[in-house]
């Protein structure tokens, strides 16, 4: 079952630590590999933490392990994810002069993935 969300991906602070140890850490290196997801999406779509979706937009597509996001954090209907290679690959290359591509409200296609 495919829908489509709206990608903001973003800095954590729990990111910024991992960028001090290094970026082949394992603390910058799950922070940036895990999509949150809102939980009633989660329940929606079948689901659980660490469960594995491919999201595509225009630019891109990636597979990536969910999780779900904490309380209120992230509204029904939209996706978050650390700026790091997963989120790159779902941004187009154009910064419109401002050296920054665009990377807020970026519609993308989510499927979950099953094994088999």
């Amino acid at each position: 079952m495919t829908e489509t969300f709206i990608l903001v991906p973003g800095r954590t602070s729990r990111q910024g630590v991992g960028i001090s140890e290094g970026k082949f850490k394992n603390t910058y290196v799950s922070e940036t590999s895990a999509l949150q997801v809102n939980a009633d999406d989660m329940r929606r779509l079948g689901l659980a933490d660490g469960d594995h979706v491919r999201v595509t937009s225009e630019f891109g597509s990636i597979d990536i392990a969910v999780i779900a996001a904490k309380g209120d954090e992230l509204p029904p209907g939209l996706l978050f994810i650390a700026y790091g290679d997963f989120s790159s690959r779902l941004m187009g290359g154009d910064t419109h002069g401002s050296g920054m591509p665009t990377s807020k409200g970026i519609d993308v296609e989510l499927t979950p993935l099953t094994d088999g």
